[in-house]
């Protein structure tokens, strides 16, 4: 691997081609296999790795790259920290690590006890907790209420606040008395006790959003489905579950009752994942804002690895305006398949990459980063830039000009069902049903709203399909001065 470390000498940057072997830098030298792997885990199996003690460098080997591009896009914009030291991840030069077992077999042992744990990490539900089983300083469990939610908060948003304190296990998200509500798990009792003091009270956002923490009376989760309502950080072997009814009945009545959740006592699982988190303090003295996004924030998104055949501005504005209302798009004249996006605030940005990161856009897989940039430049007076810079500043078809506005709530990740409004009444199932199979997909469902005739579900055959259809026949006239409206539903049909 000497290549690798020549290469990577005063480099901080994440370039180089995809791998899914990762190239860690500057460890604390007492770090241990356990905590490299963790910083792995939260993002798909860990199939390999080789430390390079004397060096302070590891070599982590993910089991699929696109965990391995996941993993290198979310630690671009939350600097991962060992034991209180910054440290830098890349994609490796090599494409598979082939270590020699006799002189890993310490780390190879550390890594089987991983995935035995990764395996056997599901307790068993219907137990329920008695009131005294633990006190509730102690639980690592904490309750998170959000006042004064003007933007939504998404499990990821959670997620990137709360990792600054330790190893996030698990996150259950559910709406209780109309108030949005988490239960998080940490994988240390002393890290939720961090969290709670440095966040509680805390905004999220500028001026909204507000985090009400206290501690559950829950020492353990148990989650039955990772998607965006709940999500097992350990576990990434878990189905999303259909139409993600992320509470079982049981466990819904137990809500009503009392906030606690169905769970095992004890049942953490044993790999004593260190504190992987900064010092509480550097949070709780600065505004809980997201990495990089102050009060105006980063508002210009990177999007890379695009169907430069295909993509064109309007299209990057129909997709990235369902998260936001987006100001300018330029498509690189150097570099066909990236672009730059700048979006009207941070909140926005944040939006927009933690939903489409990773998403298929034109048969790829795009990747979304936040840029350096600050603005995106328009082309001097005079300068045919062939039509890949367009401002959309005054654009009509901005989802989110007015404040409080019901789009807000009705922000949800991609998926394959679609909601359709403002369809004019002379218009029947079939002729959307032809309409959108007209976008290359297949329809697999459709539902007109009981009440309301103006309003649809649509549901094609795979994400990739709807993300296509919304890119397609988001405004689209159907006639009568009637624009169709198409956004991603939480719904299936």
């Amino acid at each position: 691997n000497g290549n690798d470390n020549k290469k990577f000498k005063g480099d901080d940057k994440m370039d180089g081609a995809p791998s899914r072997v990762l190239h860690i830098r500057k460890l604390p030298g007492e770090v241990t296999e356990t905590e490299v792997i963790a910083l792995g885990l939260p993002f798909g199996k860990v199939t390999n790795i080789l430390m390079l003690k004397g060096k302070n460098q590891a070599f982590l080997e993910l089991a699929t790259e696109e965990a391995a591009i996941t993993m290198v896009n979310y630690y671009s914009a939350v600097t991962p920290h060992l034991r209180n030291q910054p440290i830098y991840i890349q994609y490796s030069n090599h494409k598979e690590l082939k270590t020699d077992n006799t002189l890993n077999q310490r780390a190879q042992a550390v890594l089987q006890a991983v995935t035995a744990v990764q395996a056997t990490n599901a307790p068993i539900s219907g137990t329920t907790v008695s009131e005294s089983a633990v006190t509730p300083a102690q639980s690592p469990v904490l309750r998170i209420i959000i006042d004064n939610m003007y933007y939504p908060v998404t499990l990821d948003v959670l997620h990137q606040i709360f990792s600054k304190f330790g190893a996030v296990l698990k996150i259950i998200t559910f709406t209780k008395n109309n108030q949005f509500q988490a239960l998080l798990q940490f994988g240390d009792p002393v890290n939720a006790q961090q969290a709670k003091q440095a966040l509680d009270g805390q905004n999220i956002y500028n001026a909204c959003c507000t985090l009400r923490i206290d501690f559950s009376k829950l020492v353990n989760l148990n989650v039955k489905y990772n998607n965006d309502k709940s999500r097992d950080y350990t576990r990434p072997d878990l189905p999303s579950g259909d139409g993600q009814p992320t509470l079982d009945p049981a466990i819904a009545a137990a809500f009503a009752k009392e906030t606690s959740l169905l769970a095992v006592p004890g049942a953490l699982s044993p790999l004593a994942i260190p504190n992987a988190a900064a010092a509480a303090a550097a949070a709780a003295a600065g505004r809980v804002g997201m990495p990089g996004v102050a009060a105006g924030g980063n508002t210009v998104l990177l999007v890379s690895n695009l169907n430069e055949e295909m993509v064109t501005p309007q299209s990057l504005f129909t997709l990235f305006g369902v998260y936001g209302d987006v100001q300018r798009v330029k498509i690189l004249y150097n570099k066909k398949d990236s672009a730059l996006i700048q979006m009207a605030d941070g909140n926005q940005s944040q939006l927009a990459m933690s939903h489409l990161n990773g998403q298929k856009m034109y048969g790829k897989i795009i990747r979304v980063t936040l840029s350096k940039h600050q603005t995106v430049q328009l082309p001097r007076e005079g300068l045919d830039d062939q039509g890949l810079t367009k401002d959309f500043g005054n654009s009509p078809l901005h989802r989110f000009k007015k404040p409080g506005s019901k789009n807000f709530q009705n922000i949800f990740p991609p998926s394959a069902t679609l909601h359709l409004s403002n369809i004019p009444p002379s218009v029947a199932e079939e002729d959307l049903r032809t309409l959108f199979a007209n976008t290359g997909g297949t329809v697999k469902a459709f539902k007109f709203f009981q009440r309301d005739h103006k309003m649809a579900l649509l549901q094609m055959s795979t994400v990739e399909e709807a993300i296509q259809a919304l890119i397609d026949l988001h405004n689209y006239n159907l006639g009568e001065s009637h624009h169709l409206r198409v956004s991603f539903s939480k719904s299936t049909i």
